[in-house]
């Protein structure tokens, strides 16, 4: 049986540094290449599949149609390739990742999931950096973090994992006795619970419920969502909070006040260096997680 012939190995690997960087580039400097010779190497790949991949016009280089469904279908056999070649090597080491997460982000969406990511890459070992300002240290002694922001910082390579509603979370027996009503009388003699990093959610929140004016018998201020939450179980306050969070704690002596849905202003994101996705571990992280739908 004659064997199959092989695509220019090169040239596929020029074509997969492109589109994940997002820089033709940033690739060729990856690869030590020149941008002309990068561009001669994906000529060849669209030779040898007969499709045009990237679109080139004053020295920039845009992923066509047929470029992504080509990058989709060859992506997850790249990865096939490199795990086999894993499996079988004597000489690889573990693959160690520096992550930042938020502790909430990490007890009730990454570590209930952690075990699929174990089981795909086992080589992969994750070393988990939850202390503050995780966006400013990425680069540094992180090579990832998954931030709630309102937008990373430019210069970042940044994957938006959700899209939240904020919700007033406080305890059933607590909104016994506030009522159906938003009533700005019954809610300015209760205590709010606002988190340092999300300051703008209580101020959507007022806004979206007509509540402008609103000035709360007290305001306490928490650096942990998990905290928060036990507050208002506990009847300490009005913890404003996202309706992920409200959901999957699970925890029956909660629930949020009625009002207008608000749209929060933050989202999850994960971000890391652009050039950071030519690291194994990072890129291994990334795509799962991207998969996953965390």
């Amino acid at each position: 049986m004659p064997s199959r012939r092989l695509p220019p190995l090169r040239a596929l690997e020029a074509f997969m540094r492109t589109v994940r960087l997002g820089s033709a580039r940033a690739a060729a400097e990856e690869i030590g290449l020149s941008p002309s010779a990068l561009s001669r190497r994906i000529t060849n790949l669209e030779e040898f599949v007969g499709k045009k991949l990237f679109t080139r016009a004053r020295q920039s280089m845009q992923l066509t149609d047929e470029g992504q469904a080509f990058f989709e279908a060859v992506n997850p056999h790249m990865e096939a390739l490199s795990r086999a070649v894993e499996s079988q090597s004597d000489n690889i080491a573990l693959l160690r990742l520096r992550l930042g997460v938020l502790p909430m982000f990490g007890s009730q969406r990454l570590f209930p999931r952690l075990g699929e990511l174990r089981k795909r890459h086992p080589l992969l070992h994750i070393d988990i950096d939850t202390a503050p300002h995780l966006e400013d240290r990425v680069g540094d002694t992180l090579d990832a973090a998954i931030i709630l922001s309102r937008g990373p910082a430019s210069g970042l390579h940044a994957v938006r994992l959700d899209h939240n509603l904020v919700h007033a979370i406080c305890s059933k027996q607590a909104a016994q006795t506030i009522g159906e009503e938003m009533d700005a009388a019954v809610l300015a003699k209760q205590t709010f619970l606002i988190h340092n990093e999300l300051p703008e959610s209580f101020v959507a929140w007022k806004k979206a419920n007509g509540l402008e004016d609103l000035e709360p018998a007290a305001i306490d201020h928490y650096d942990s969502g998990a905290l928060m939450l036990e507050a208002a179980a506990q009847g300490l306050g009005i913890a404003i909070m996202h309706d992920d969070h409200l959901t999957r704690a699970g925890d029956n002596r909660l629930t949020n006040l009625p009002g207008a849905e608000v749209q929060s202003p933050y989202s999850y994101w994960f971000v890391c260096k652009p050039t950071a996705l030519e690291m194994r571990p990072v890129r291994l992280f990334h795509d799962w997680l991207v998969r996953a739908g965390l």
